[in-house]
């Protein structure tokens, strides 16, 4: 009984933490507009001090599964509930807390937008969507909350809608996102069709259907259910794909840049720990059911796409487009680790990331902030966004400067920052996988060490071009108010390394990654933990000093056009490919479509109308001169025999005397004249 009441208690504390962002989305909407921006943060506050309540009463503790039943149909029963273990309250702690800052930080960013109360509106939403797709317990209700996630994200990213590349790039990110979220439908049909339930805890627990199924003879076999196969690998791969488009992987990544659209604020809470952290967050809830197949296909994809970005990310000139590259390299890490089976050190990785990305977009939408105030109060016209027309803010911006300078040496993973910390776990960890590997797979590694090189000149192209080059335009701004400044202040601080573990340099002694199942790996003696680290960092540090050189002390342009370089600024191509493959053709065949309905569908209905017209004149015709003329003449007649017939009836009797005789005479006469 005990247990049960605080399964209970626990459960609808977790659950109105989620529900109190929806109360906030109706509220603002329904409510006086001025008072949004109060009713927004209050709720949001709330929301994460249960957040962090819950977190202390589960983590590392018995998981809580409260359910009830919701619906059937016919003998199948299908449950809805709440589900709490260490991956989903470090995940809630993870959405409010990063949330509330973002909304802190928005008070003075969106200050007089004409929108202002449905951005808060919009951001309730959002954050309650988000919430959803953690507590739930079993995959359609998260697949619900998983649609809801994508469209409020359609709304925040096409915010500013009177912008045609907003409403654009709104539209993208809804429409790539549907593509995987049939993988992840067909993924839960399959799963509902081999274990008639899409509970959770059921499915993926410890000693879950799915640890408890085999393959037999060629089919995947639980208990009296069995498929071939082929349809575990097909219903990992569908899995996966959802994972792949909510998470901005290689083929679905293109929405991400286009997304920057959208406000900063935005932009910071999508890349940190909510909308593209969604995907990773998939994988590792589902992960039982990834055969070796998936796990390679997730692993390969991984790699490819955090190089991929990171190549793209070293000639980007807009400031947050570099940052949304970075993020889809970040996530290509994190599925990296996935694919190899290291889950807590990729849900690691994904819980610093949250952190450091969100300081380095609120960093960003600080500068650009400021830099357009700069050029509206002095009539100027140059791009506000363009790292080019920056330089020498370290001075200007102290504040945003630090902030960024610590959120940056996170990403690229110096020792005492956090990042340090879960992007060596991530990379030791690949090598130990790598030793057990064969032939092409032993160049996984490889790769992470270039491309973590690559996120260190890149991002070091970054801060040194803002922060330290001469600028072009002499640009005179200072540090925005405290609503911008605290947040910075607040992410600042939780990049460091004590906040996720107080051994600096031993990514072991990490509180959240001891909260995951560590896969087995070599120990901790071997040589992988020493020199892939000193390695990484020592090359890092020179990098730093070559960009430092290139871009600050003796700006130059690092190249001239070639093949190389074009191929990264134009994203690989990718986008006109698809515009080529996908996007012509398709309004190809539309414009056919519409000529076809246009000219054909529509020119017989319009000829069968013109008949109808045509018909129906006639009909008039004939009825006004045929039909009603016979009518007419019939009722001439008819009238002239009644005027006859009354010329007789005069009342009066000798002229009836005279009829009578003129009738009998001309009956006589006519006898006669037969005779």
């Amino acid at each position: 009984m005990d247990q049960l009441f605080t399964t209970n208690i626990w459960s609808i504390t977790a659950l109105s933490a989620a529900l109190l962002p929806l109360i906030s989305f109706v509220l603002i909407l329904l409510g006086k507009k001025a008072k949004g921006t109060k009713t927004a943060i209050s709720v949001i506050s709330v929301s994460f001090i249960i957040s962090v309540f819950v977190f202390f009463q589960i983590w590392n503790k018995q998981p809580l599964h409260f359910q009830f039943n919701w619906f059937s149909i016919g003998q199948n029963v299908f449950t809805a509930g709440v589900l709490l273990n260490n991956l989903s309250v470090l995940m809630m702690v993870l959405v409010t807390g990063i949330a509330l800052l973002v909304h802190i930080y928005s008070v003075e960013y969106m200050k007089g937008d004409p929108y202002l109360h449905r951005y808060w509106a919009y951001l309730g939403l959002f954050c309650f969507s988000m919430l959803g797709v953690v507590l739930a317990d079993n995959l359609f209700l998260v697949y619900i909350f998983w649609e809801l996630v994508g469209v409020s994200s359609y709304l925040l990213i096409g915010f500013w809608f009177t912008k045609d590349a907003a409403s654009q790039a709104s539209k993208k990110a809804f429409i790539m996102n549907r593509i995987g979220d049939l993988g992840f439908l067909l993924g839960i049909i399959i799963l509902y069709t081999q274990f008639q339930t899409l509970d959770i805890e059921k499915l993926f627990g410890n000693n879950g259907l799915l640890s408890l199924t085999v393959i037999k003879n060629g089919y995947w076999v639980n208990g009296i259910h069995q498929l071939p196969q082929i349809w575990i690998t097909i219903a990992g791969i569908s899995l996966f794909l959802g994972a792949v488009a909510k998470s901005a992987q290689f083929p679905l990544h293109t929405w991400l840049p286009d997304a920057m659209e959208g406000p900063t604020s935005v932009s910071s809470l999508i890349h940190a720990a909510t909308m593209v952290a969604a995907g990773v967050f998939l994988i590792a809830r589902v992960f039982p059911v990834f055969d070796s197949t998936v796990l390679s296909i997730i692993t390969v994809i991984g790699i490819f796409t955090a190089f991929m970005a990171a190549t793209i990310a070293l000639t980007q000139n807009d400031l947050k487009r570099i940052l949304a590259y970075s993020t889809i390299s970040q996530l290509g890490f994190m599925m990296l680790a996935l694919g190899i089976g290291a889950v807590g050190e990729g849900l690691f990785h994904l819980s610093t990331h949250a952190f450091f990305k969100c300081l380095l977009f609120l960093c960003a939408g600080a500068i650009i902030h400021q830099v357009h105030h700069f050029k509206e109060n002095n009539h100027l016209e140059f791009d506000h966004q363009d790292i080019r027309n920056m330089g020498g803010l370290r001075k200007q911006m102290p504040i945003t400067f630090w902030a960024m300078f610590i959120a940056a040496m996170s990403l690229i993973g110096f020792p005492f920052f956090s990042g340090y910390l879960s992007k060596d776990a991530i990379l030791i960890k690949a090598f130990e996988w790598a030793e057990i590997q064969n032939g092409i797979w032993k160049i996984i590694p490889y790769l992470g060490i270039i491309t973590s090189w690559l996120t260190t000149f890149y991002i070091g192209r970054l801060i040194f071009k803002v922060f330290y080059a001469k600028a072009e335009i002499e640009i005179k701004v200072k540090d925005p108010s405290w609503y911008i400044k605290l947040p910075l202040i607040i992410l600042a601080i939780s990049c460091l390394f004590p906040l996720f573990s107080w051994n600096p340099l031993q990514f072991e002694e990490s509180w959240i990654l001891n909260g995951f199942p560590v896969k087995l790996g070599l120990h901790r003696e071997n040589i992988f933990h020493t020199i892939i680290p000193a390695t990484v960092n020592l090359v890092s540090v020179l990098i730093l000093y070559i960009t430092f050189y290139i871009y600050a002390k003796k700006p130059k342009r690092l190249s001239q056009p070639n093949i190389l370089v074009n191929f990264s600024k134009e994203a690989w191509y990718i986008n006109p490919f698809y515009q080529l493959v996908f996007v012509m053709p398709v309004n190809s065949f539309a414009r056919v479509c519409y000529a076809f309905d246009k000219t054909i569908i529509d020119g017989f209905i319009n000829l069968l109308a013109q008949l109808g017209v045509i018909s129906s004149k006639a009909a008039v015709f004939i009825d006004k001169n045929v039909v009603d003329r016979l009518v007419n003449l019939t009722g001439s007649i008819s009238k002239s025999i009644g005027n006859l017939a009354r010329f007789f009836q005069t009342g009066k009797l000798q002229h009836y005397l005279v009829s009578m005789l003129l009738i009998v005479l001309t009956f006589f006469i006519l006898k006669y004249f037969t005779i």
